[in-house]
């Protein structure tokens, strides 16, 4: 029995509902960390290393787990590691000192860096064809809606029912996919190893020029990203002296467009290819930030401006991701799928770490260079991405799977 919605299959909605859990909860502490901070009795630097802990397992953990030979189906996989989620998540509730709630901390990080690469992969190895870019992006949408909606909402029910409620917010999210993926995700046994590869075999399809462009160029961009969102905050208040009721309505307003900018990637890429997508939505990206730097030189300016570009800032940003999973699927393959979506995502991880670093790096010498450090460093990606666009073109041989069986149907 089939689940369809007219938006698509309610199994890529179970994706994008995993997705939107596991993203969750690796800023969820943010919201709750003076509380947590008072119960295990240490300062809010020490206890803020719980988010850092998560990030750091989740970039180690992902192609550790991708690149282990087993026989295990995309849909055991991920309903196991979303049962070992919500277990790590619900068993907060009995832990009130550091060592065991770090402990937890890194569980729920190992189950969570193998369900977004596996939901990831199973969106795009199950996508028909011609529909690949909207698959992927509906489930980045839920990356979107988790910083738009899950972390806001853990916050408001930490402040109203105690910090552990927030973390039983985050299991009931995994355990909600769970569910649902185990009623309509197809139990396709293909994706399963047919035999026990070695860990070559394995590399192998990672192994090219073209997928290492691809990391680099991944991690450059989420640097440029993150170099500027990550101190979006103190140059907003800059530029147009926001108050910090105005900067929630201002980042309200940029979650809004992530969410369109992400549906909109997915509908360009089917319809053109992630290559050309790529270079537009970065070069908008590039575009917006530099307009923010122009925005510094003339200080202050009215917030509805401030705004407006802001919604286009974040939606050439969040059509970014979309674009550049699709072209690594189709350096990689489908089935090395799984592989390429965990060693991609541990690449964001390193870029969110170098955009953090260069943005602060230029927050203490002058916040108004932030923009332009942004710019620079998405610029960077563009350019060095821009050969492998043109080598994709031509080589027949980067088609993927499913593109090679729909020629010759």
């Amino acid at each position: 029995m089939k689940f369809l919605t007219r938006a698509g299959p309610v199994w890529l909605w179970a994706l994008t509902l995993a997705a939107f859990a596991v993203q969750t909860d690796d800023y969820i502490v943010i919201g709750v960390l003076p509380a947590v901070s008072h119960t295990v009795q240490l300062s809010e630097t020490a206890t803020g290393q719980l988010v850092t802990v998560y990030s750091l397992t989740y970039a180690l953990a992902a192609p550790m787990w991708a690149l282990l030979p087993l026989r295990i189906p995309r849909r055991r996989a991920l309903c196991g590691a979303l049962t070992v989620f919500g277990a790590a998540n619900f068993a907060v509730l009995l832990v009130d000192t550091y060592a065991p709630l770090m402990a937890l901390r890194v569980l729920a990080a190992l189950a969570a860096a193998l369900v977004l690469p596996t939901a990831l992969a199973a969106a795009g190895a199950e996508a028909p064809p011609q529909r690949q870019g909207r698959y992927l992006a509906s489930v980045m949408t839920g990356l979107t809606g988790a910083v738009l909606l899950g972390v806001p909402a853990g916050t408001w029910i930490g402040a109203l029912f105690g910090w552990r409620a927030t973390f039983l917010f985050g299991g009931l999210l995994g355990m909600g996919a769970l569910l649902l993926l185990l009623r309509t995700l197809p139990r396709a046994e293909a994706h399963a190893v047919p035999e026990r590869k070695s860990l070559l075999d394995m590399l192998r399809p990672l192994l090219n020029g073209a997928v290492t462009v691809i990391l680099v160029v991944t991690a450059l961009t989420v640097a440029g990203n993150l170099a500027f969102q990550t101190y979006i905050a103190p140059f907003l208040s800059g530029v147009s002296g926001v108050s910090p009721t105005v900067l929630a309505v201002l980042l309200f307003c940029s979650g809004i467009g992530g969410l369109l900018g992400t549906q909109a990637s997915g509908r360009l890429i089917d319809r053109y290819t992630p290559g050309r997508v790529f270079a537009l939505v970065s070069t908008v990206f590039c575009g917006a930030i530099l307009a923010f730097a122009g925005l510094w030189l003339v200080r202050p300016v009215p917030v509805a401006l401030t705004a407006v570009l802001l919604v286009g800032w974040s939606a050439a940003a969040w059509a970014v991701p979309p674009s550049i999973q699709s072209l690594m699927l189709a350096r990689a393959g489908t089935e090395a799928a799984a592989q390429a979506m965990a060693v991609q995502s541990s690449a964001v991880y390193v870029g969110a770490a170098l955009g953090g670093a260069v943005g602060g790096g230029f927050l203490a010498a002058d916040r108004g260079l932030i923009p332009a450090a942004a710019a620079g460093l998405a610029f960077l990606g563009l350019v060095i991405m821009l050969p492998a666009m043109r080598s994709h073109t031509a080589d027949p041989s980067s088609k993927t799977n499913r593109e090679v069986e729909t020629e010759t149907a």
